[in-house]
């Protein structure tokens, strides 16, 4: 498991968790949302705002979700 937390939000994945690989938002150890890390950003549950989705994109760009 991976936990990151950034700009008041923490960003949870799992290495080996089912597909399609995503990572779960939450704020306030509150699930607010699951991300598939497809190019698009995709929201499978939940919503998520400007700020998540760039957040979301500096990760995947730096390579800390795996």
């Amino acid at each position: 498991m991976g936990r990151i937390r950034r700009g008041g939000f923490i960003f949870e994945f799992w290495v080996g968790d089912h597909p399609p690989r995503h990572v779960h938002v939450l704020k306030d150890e509150e699930l607010i949302a699951r991300v598939e890390l497809d190019e698009a950003l995709t929201v499978m549950d939940g919503k998520i705002n400007r700020r998540i989705r760039e957040i979301l994109k500096e990760l995947v760009k730096e390579g800390d979700l795996k």
